[in-house]
């Protein structure tokens, strides 16, 4: 596979998290709207086109960037690279979470574009109980215990399929619908929708969702102490150009 240049990598960062974004909010509002009086059925809605349009963003943006879209996989994949000398540098993390955070609310501001609302909302929702902030503790320690074991096990082709299904299977065991991501988080606030987030409540889901990833990477680094990363691979195997 030919190496991909940084600039290449932070596009593809970019537009991997800002449909990522406009995937969950669009398929929120789109779900909010043909079921108004089921409470049940816009989950399924929602996480259904979430799982499927996650899995199509890692194929479509993985060989290019490894498909991060959050910045706790790029956190982790920083920390376990340091180990190994390999995974993305100090600089690549930095210009990968900027990149991330900006693309998520772009994406945030699309799905509300196309539903012919305004542009930019700030979302009304308080989700923040003690219960949901452990569901996102226990999403986000899953989907990096899932996304580092399949690459250190050199499983990496499976991830597609494996994140998206873990994502659409995490909205129905956790309280807190499985945002496990940070930009998400800070993209659902510009949406005051079915999938909207409240700025109050945002802060507990980011702090839950770092101790959740440091808590699967920890379960990583147990269950394969001996399995080596390969180099530069995290959702699917892809070069970085731009470590430090």
């Amino acid at each position: 596979m030919a190496a991909s240049s940084l600039p290449r990598q932070l596009i593809a960062e970019f537009s991997g998290t800002a449909l990522l974004v406009t995937v969950v909010v669009g398929s929120g509002i789109a779900a909010a709207q043909l079921s108004p009086s089921d409470v049940g059925l816009p989950v399924l809605e929602n996480s259904t086109a979430t799982a499927l349009g996650l899995a199509v963003l890692i194929l479509l943006f993985g060989p290019v960037s490894g498909a991060h879209f959050n910045p706790v996989v790029s956190l982790a994949d920083w920390m376990l690279g340091r180990r190994a000398a390999s995974g993305i540098g100090g600089t690549t993390l930095l210009a990968y979470s900027v990149t991330q955070v900006v693309g998520g609310i772009a994406g945030a501001m699309l799905a509300n574009l196309m539903f012919d609302r305004r542009v930019i909302e700030i979302a009304t929702r308080h989700r923040t109980t003690t219960g949901h902030v452990i569901g996102e503790v226990v999403a986000t320690a899953g989907l990096i215990a899932l996304i580092f074991a399949l690459a250190r096990t050199e499983r990496t082709r499976l991830s597609a399929a494996a994140v998206g299904a873990y994502i659409g299977a995490a909205y129905w065991f956790t309280s807190s619908t499985s945002f496990a991501n940070p930009v998400v988080t800070v993209g659902r606030v510009f949406s005051d929708t079915f999938a909207g987030i409240a700025p109050g409540s945002a802060p507990g889901f980011i702090a839950a969702q770092v101790a959740g990833g440091m808590i699967g990477l920890a379960l990583v680094v147990v269950l394969y102490p001996d399995a080596a990363l390969g180099a530069d691979e995290v959702v699917v195997p892809h070069h970085d150009a731009g470590a430090s």
